[in-house]
């Protein structure tokens, strides 16, 4: 009895970080962590998340996304304009420099998941097809992360004036 419950304890264990901890690679890109918040049932918007990583030679640009969870998904930057916190759209993709790192995160780039068909639940993986130029697609998922795990303050309160919802 205590071996088989010493055995389900370290299967536990060792299971936890994967619920949080994912990653993709895809040719020179390694995708790593996707993840997103929980919605309040009605919230039309989400938001996505993660590290990308361009290993290669040239330049890597992410020029869309797109999921079934979300009537259009779409790139954003949060940028300072006159002390006001703003969202832009990332025209043209967003590029990912040969040798380095872009995060989308809080305050920064994100994915914008609009027209949500029902709110994002805690716990829940939700599937996110990311389209590179010039590269097949890559099918990764979205980790729903509790609200506890250090607060999306990018959305809270933010003035949404310089992209349209009408995509």
């Amino acid at each position: 009895m205590k071996t088989r419950l010493m055995a389900l304890c370290l299967l536990f264990a060792a299971m936890v970080p994967v619920a949080h901890a994912h990653h993709y690679r895809h040719g020179d890109l390694t995708i790593d962590h996707p993840w997103s918040r929980p919605t309040p049932p009605g919230t039309p918007m989400g938001v996505g998340y993660m590290r990308m990583t361009n290993d290669g030679t040239g330049d890597a640009v992410l020029v869309s996304a797109h999921t079934p969870r979300a009537g259009h998904v779409s790139i954003h930057e949060t940028v300072m304009h006159d002390g006001v916190m703003r969202m832009q759209s990332v025209d043209g993709g967003l590029v990912i420099p040969a040798g380095q790192t872009v995060e989308l995160k809080p305050h920064g780039y994100h994915l914008m998941l609009e027209q949500l068909q029902e709110p994002l639940r805690e716990g829940e993986r939700i599937p996110l097809t990311l389209q590179f130029r010039g590269m097949a697609p890559l099918e990764v998922e979205l980790a729903v992360q509790p609200l506890d795990d250090g607060g999306d303050e990018a959305h809270e309160g933010m003035n949404h004036d310089m992209h349209s919802m009408d995509h």
